[in-house]
């Protein structure tokens, strides 16, 4: 049957999965090739994959960042205005710390994606992946478990039909007429706030001030930005001190980032052999076998 695929292997079913721990590559291996990170709020990439997305910049890729959500149910500001402005100054800067070069924000309401109208979402996205020629996208687990906040599971289902979808010759044929072509995702890092089953566990320790820089940028919301400042000013109020913090507002920002919010990537890290690792559910490139096949064994006539 067109489009079925073909089945997994029975014995490959319930199979605990092998784990393949990536690590930092010479030079700019991944050159030419283009990344799409993509999140529904300014926080998530940074927390969950930021180490990641800094590596493979470091080994050659371009890259773009997409937002879906406007931001506006979480962070500081007096007003719903205010948070999304916040929030929107805090995404652009974790964009330009990552090197990324385009920064998308699809603007959805913020905690209400499940009310949206997916194929729209999803046609974007369609769009995007061709217009910016993407190979590689880092997102949310389109099958995480237990996953409470919408905006992430709505984004991530869309994210996975769009990768498959923008290759087809046959959907949204009017963006050919533009001068684009079908153009597949080959690969994806899919990362999870819950359970999820782990392929690939990415070693970031090179790349740790780095991730503590961008989520030292998010200082409107999320569990960085400048909370280890104002944990360090609370406890000077009530008589205390936390050496951790240090005697300055940045010492205390970066040293909490590294003790509290790194604290998983410290203990991937250890499960593994490194420093800080990254764990996701990697897809890569399909196997070609026919292909292969056929350079193993054709004749000329």
């Amino acid at each position: 049957m067109a489009g079925a695929g073909i089945a997994m292997p029975a014995e490959h079913i319930g199979r605990d999965p092998e784990v393949v721990v990536e690590r930092s590559l010479p030079g700019r291996p991944h050159e030419g090739k283009m990344l799409a990170a993509i999140q529904p709020h300014c926080d998530d990439v940074p927390i969950l994959a930021g180490g990641t997305v800094l590596k493979l910049m470091a080994e050659g890729y371009r890259g773009i960042l997409i937002r879906t959500s406007n931001d506006e149910m979480a962070g500081r500001g007096a007003t719903f205005g205010e948070v999304v402005l916040n929030n929107e100054r805090d995404t652009i800067e974790v964009g330009r710390l990552m090197g990324l070069e385009k920064f998308y924000d699809l603007g959805y309401r913020n905690h209400l994606m499940d009310g949206i109208e997916r194929l729209e979402l999803r046609a974007r996205l369609i769009f995007l992946f061709r217009l910016m020629k993407v190979d590689t996208v880092i997102c949310y687990h389109p099958w995480g478990h237990y996953e409470e906040n919408p905006d992430h599971y709505v984004t991530a289902s869309c994210v996975e039909a769009a990768c498959w979808m923008a290759g087809s010759q046959w959907d949204y044929r009017e963006h050919f007429d533009a001068g684009l072509e079908p153009h597949s995702v080959k690969e994806k890092y899919y990362f999870a706030r819950g359970p999820q089953l782990v392929t690939r566990v990415v070693d970031i320790s090179s790349h740790v001030e780095g991730k503590i820089d961008l989520n030292r940028a998010n200082v409107t919301q999320g569990p960085a930005g400048d909370n280890g400042a104002r944990l360090r000013q609370r406890l000077a109020a009530e008589g205390k001190r936390l050496p951790l913090l240090g005697s300055d507002d940045e010492t205390a920002n970066r040293n909490y980032i590294r003790e509290f919010v790194l604290e998983p990537n410290r203990e991937w890290g250890r499960r593994y052999g490194v420093e800080y690792a990254e764990p996701f559910h990697y897809i890569g490139p399909s196997h070609d076998r026919v292909g292969e096949y056929v350079d193993a064994n054709a004749v000329r006539l």
